[in-house]
């Protein structure tokens, strides 16, 4: 199981009814944070979620609206007597960005690790997250980020038996570990059938369009994809700050062929997205406005419930 909530929708600037865009994940008592501007440790006592299960913290970029609410999520993290590291992803210049953002922290209970992107696109594998981080167009570097909940198959105990495996290995073989007994490597692979299919969510703001956005949204329950500004005749601009107006948005998540698109990273000036709804989905029938603290579950094909 995956659930989600998109903290905020804004972009540029918190205002009063909109705070700044990031994304936070939970899955096996893991929490992931996508991006961190001013007031995110807010929206997260609003939505009533905990900071100490935060692992792992992926940056797009260094723009303030998308990294200047770190420290004080580090505070907050610190503050809630957690002692593990945690793992942050990001361009490159994160380790040298975030140490100057930590001179009002300076001293924390915990580690922190950094892994730095290089190249067009790159995988990393922590907790039970895949995230598959990828170069999009903007006026400095950018990642978005899809991140997957991996499905092993279903446990075979006919299987099992051709191998003869002992019973008392079972158990382990079908969490994924490998025995070694008296010179026999039993793996899970043995014992397991295909693997099923999994969750996966996919991230990405401040950008134009890409084909990058478009290859990694395929396959995706969802597509998170902002929509800097609603008019049409917005797209001048959106070329010029390199963004994404509505209907850009929609055509990616058409071609992509997600079930659902949620636009966010509103313009401050966009005080009314759900004006411009109807002709986005004449493009793209299942877009849904972003909205502060929106919220999802996710469960496994065979195991959906009503919520």
């Amino acid at each position: 199981m995956l659930d989600l909530c998109l903290l905020g929708t804004g972009g540029m600037m918190p205002l009063p009814y909109r705070w700044l865009t990031s994304l936070m994940l939970r899955c096996n008592g893991s929490s992931l944070l996508i991006d961190c501007g001013e007031g995110t440790q807010i929206t997260i006592r609003e939505k009533g979620w905990s900071f100490n299960p935060i692992d792992i913290i992926c940056i797009t970029h260094f723009h303030g609206d998308h990294i200047s609410g770190l420290p004080g999520i580090l505070l907050a993290i610190g503050n809630s007597e957690r002692t593990e590291p945690i793992t942050m992803i990001g361009p490159k210049g994160l380790e040298r960005t975030v140490r100057a953002l930590r001179v009002i922290v300076p001293e924390l209970p915990y580690e922190i690790r950094f892994i730095e992107l290089e190249g067009a696109q790159q995988q990393i594998r922590l907790k039970d997250y895949v995230i598959d981080a990828f170069k999009v167009n903007h006026k400095i570097p950018c990642y978005g980020y899809s991140v997957s909940i991996e499905r092993q198959g279903k446990f075979d105990p006919q299987r099992a038996r051709s191998a003869q495996i002992p019973l008392q290995y079972w158990n382990r073989l079908q969490k994924g570990e490998t025995i070694e007994d008296g010179g026999t490597v039993y793996t899970p692979d043995m014992v397991l059938g295909p693997a099923r299919k999994g969750i996966k969510v996919t991230y990405t703001t401040d950008t134009r369009p890409t084909e990058s956005i478009v290859e990694n949204a395929r396959g995706s329950d969802l597509l998170i994809c902002e929509g800097m500004y609603g008019e049409k005749s917005d797209v001048n601009n959106a070329r010029k700050y390199k963004h994404m107006t509505f209907e850009e948005a929609a055509r990616i998540a058409a071609r992509a062929q997600v079930p659902e698109l949620w636009l966010t990273h509103y313009s401050p000036a966009l005080g009314h997205p759900e004006q411009y709804l109807d002709d986005v989905r004449r493009i793209f029938p299942n877009t849904r406005l972003g909205k502060d603290r929106m919220s999802r579950v996710f469960e496994f094909e065979d195991e959906e419930k009503d919520g």
